[in-house]
């Protein structure tokens, strides 16, 4: 029989439409238990390939026949080969075009809303490492924030719908994951911005990002408001766009908040972070949209695949937001934090232009699970 290939773009409309997919994944143990696909409908068997080189007869029994079949491995060599095998024994299977490596940078577009003057404000989902970014468009202008390293996506997508990048925006110095926003403005001709107390360490030219800058995309009544929102990072600068959608880059996510300990300054910043969600973020409306530059489970996810809720209904729901006392809330973050990103120093000392890593060596730095939230 043939061996199918399952596209990481189809992968992710049936995680996205709830629909059911078994996935036999082959990488070690310890890899899968880490980080994998993850869907609301998805099912798992995890054997490591070197188990299955001398045949898949032990596993056959434990594999649907009612179900769609996706082989996992690492960047799909291993999987070719299990699929292969399992196609032999007349089992109808797909492997994963470009493995997990394909998976974390595989970023889905989404509509989050038609904005006042016609344009349009999009969400790039990226599903494998739960990191989100944004594009504004109107009047044939475009602003991208937080962008992931996939720069040629940004470019294209704002090409197809006849908008050229003029600005590019980061929220703060990330450490999970290396930005593409001065490579998008290198390519573009864009304006590259950055919050200056983020960039004491950087090697580039960047527009200082602050506290109340407000930024025009195409001569419209759109604008991009700077908020100065301290706490993940020193210089950590939330959105308000359209007067209705709060980006809030890794301070606030929706069912968690942002972790203060990236840089080493866990002590200094969890008072800024504190006051950033619930002095500065309470002076706002609750019906802001907030839209974070990260999500930590796909439960997260609403029904068209977006990463969004009101200000409101978080200061209900999000615990991290709901701790009335000050010592309370300083353990919460001191005594919650996950392991550090993968490679985080590297990342941010790419992001500072002090390294320059080759395509490869950025991809191996972010391989696995974004980070960027307290527990």
């Amino acid at each position: 029989m043939t061996v199918h290939k399952m596209y990481p773009k189809e992968v992710a409309r049936k995680l996205i439409e709830k629909k059911e997919l078994f996935i036999l994944d082959v990488r070690t143990g310890s890899a899968f238990e880490d980080w994998k696909v993850e869907g609301a409908n998805f099912e798992y068997l995890n054997v490591p390939y070197f188990d299955l080189i001398d045949g898949v007869e032990d596993i056959l029994s434990k594999l649907p026949n009612d179900k769609d079949i996706l082989v996992v491995c690492a960047k799909e060599g291993s999987s070719i080969m299990v699929a292969d095998m399992l196609s032999e024994e007349g089992l109808t299977v797909s492997y994963l075009v470009g493995g997990m490596k394909a998976w974390s940078e595989y970023l889905e577009p989404i509509k989050i809303a038609t904005l006042q003057d016609g344009g349009e404000l999009y969400q790039f989902v990226r599903l494998g490492k739960g990191c989100l970014s944004y594009m504004i468009l109107s009047n044939g202008e475009a602003a991208v924030i937080d962008a992931a390293r996939m720069t040629n996506v940004y470019i294209r997508f704002a090409q197809e719908k006849g908008n050229k990048i003029t600005h590019v925006f980061d929220t703060h110095l990330h450490a999970d994951h290396i930005s593409g926003g001065r490579k998008i403005a290198e390519k573009t001709g864009a304006t590259y911005w950055l919050p200056p107390k983020d960039a004491d360490e950087v090697t580039f030219s960047y527009e200082p990002l602050v506290d109340g800058n407000n930024v025009k995309i195409g001569q419209s009544t759109i604008s991009i408001q700077a908020l100065y929102t301290p706490g993940h990072t020193i210089g950590s600068t939330s959105f308000i766009i359209d007067d209705a959608y709060l980006l809030t880059g890794d301070i606030l996510f929706i069912d968690s908040i942002g972790r203060p300990d990236l840089a080493g300054k866990a002590d200094d910043w969890v008072g800024d972070l504190r006051k950033s969600l619930y002095r500065r973020y309470k002076e706002l409306s609750n019906e802001l949209i907030v839209l974070p530059a990260h999500f930590m489970i796909i439960d997260e996810l609403n029904e068209n695949g977006s990463v969004a809720a009101s200000l409101g209904k978080l200061f209900k729901e999000n615990h991290g937001l709901n701790i009335e006392d000050e010592g309370e809330f300083r353990s919460l973050v001191s005594e919650n934090l996950p392991p550090q990103p993968n490679a985080y120093q590297e990342i941010r000392e790419t992001n500072m232009g002090m390294k320059l890593p080759d395509e490869e060596e950025q991809r191996e730095m972010e391989i696995g699970p974004n980070r960027c939230a307290v527990r």
